[in-house]
């Protein structure tokens, strides 16, 4: 039997969040996601204000071939390369889906209604690559409403500085780690002193950080297995969460910091975190996990269309439960060092393999378009 507060917590979960302080982003998008009305149906019935895409989901959507087919003829026809042809079409998609979000952009003084587009991801370790594909990419997609992602790697920090400093609106992609969490938003901070230097309006440039979620809780609870012990089996899915819950707290500490108040007051907007990878993976744990247990103002959650829907259907919003939470999560990272799991090696890791799987689909996007355009005629270089 449903208690009235479970009740109530369920009921109308999607606005309850919202209303907490959650912008809710969606973690996909295609062509036929905008032409058939779907995008727009998500912000106008389950509070969608935001869209993030990254090379998998274009893999996905353009690889199927689903309203693609009359801009590949063109695009073949004129003889332009692979590369051109996905930038053209990807482009094409985020400027689409950007007039989609455009009144959730206005309406929210440009905290929301954005939709993000990544660099190419072979060049996630080379810093003036990601320079002027960012630029390239602000260019092409010409929205004001548009996020350039850019991988938090070592290469990829200063490129945050430059790209930042430019005036171009970054959504920092790839974070699993409390230290490099911390080197964003120090890059990002240097990224606002030379906008401000250079005359740009703070007020303009927004930034998220994408903080990794469930792909933690696989990895580490992976090792918890093996060891197999009780107290190993006790830990399993209570690391990333933790890792979230103490990324908020560094969020709150360096934005409420001396540095911070110098460009607060000089308009600036905070880099929200955003809680990335946060469909489920292990089907023991209940499928919204990652939404109703990382709840706190100033965050942005992107979803998959499953757990959007799932937290739509049976989601539990009851407020804050991040920020009373820090001492737990400090223990709960502590108990899985003692067993012998190095956090470090973890983290570095899953940013290698974030990059490489980013790579790989990337390169099948390529091979599915090249094939296409080859299919019409047009040997793609």
């Amino acid at each position: 039997m449903i208690t009235v507060t479970e009740a109530t917590a369920t009921a109308g979960a999607l606005k309850r969040l919202s209303d907490e302080g959650v912008s809710i982003w969606l973690d996909d998008l295609s062509r036929k996601r905008i032409a058939s009305g779907n995008l727009a149906e998500l912000v106008e019935t389950k509070h969608v204000v935001g869209v993030t895409t990254n090379p998998s989901i274009f893999q996905a959507a353009i690889g199927s071939g689903a309203g693609y087919e009359e801009q590949l003829t063109d695009l073949a026809t004129r003889g332009v390369t692979v590369d051109e042809a996905v930038r053209m079409m990807t482009t094409a998609d985020v400027r689409a889906a950007a007039d989609v979000l455009r009144p959730v952009y206005d309406a929210t003084g440009g905290r929301d209604g954005r939709v993000s587009i990544e660099v190419d991801p072979r060049l996630a370790h080379d810093t003036r690559a990601t320079i002027a594909e960012a630029k390239q990419l602000a260019w092409l997609v010409d929205r004001p409403n548009v996020m350039i992602k850019i991988p938090a790697t070592t290469a990829g920090l200063p490129a945050i500085t430059e790209v930042i400093g430019l005036g171009i609106s970054v959504n920092v992609t790839l974070i699993f780690s409390l230290e490099r969490y911390r080197e964003v938003m120090d890059a990002y901070l240097a990224g606002l002193e030379k906008a401000a230097k250079k005359g740009h309006d703070l007020s303009t440039i927004h930034s998220v950080a994408s903080f990794f979620v469930s792909r933690v809780d696989s990895e580490i609870d992976k090792r918890l297995t093996v060891l197999g012990t009780d107290a190993a089996l006790a830990l399993k899915g209570r690391a990333a969460l933790a890792n979230a819950r103490l990324a908020y707290e560094a969020y709150e500490e360096v934005f409420s910091g001396e540095r911070w108040t110098a460009l607060g007051g000089a308009r600036a907007n905070r880099q929200r975190p955003l809680w990335a990878s946060t469909g489920v993976k292990d089907p023991a744990y209940k499928d919204t996990l990652y939404v109703d247990d990382l709840v706190a103002p100033g965050t942005v959650n992107t979803m998959p269309e499953a757990t959007l829907n799932a937290t739509a259907d049976h989601g539990r919003i009851t407020g804050d439960t991040v920020t009373g939470g820090y001492a737990q999560a400090r223990a709960d990272l502590a108990a899985v060092e003692a067993l012998g799991i190095s956090y470090d090696e973890v983290v570095q890791q899953l940013e290698d393999e974030g990059v490489a799987k980013f790579e790989v689909a990337w390169q099948d996007l390529l091979d599915a378009v090249t094939k296409s355009l080859n299919s019409k005629g047009v040997d793609a270089e």
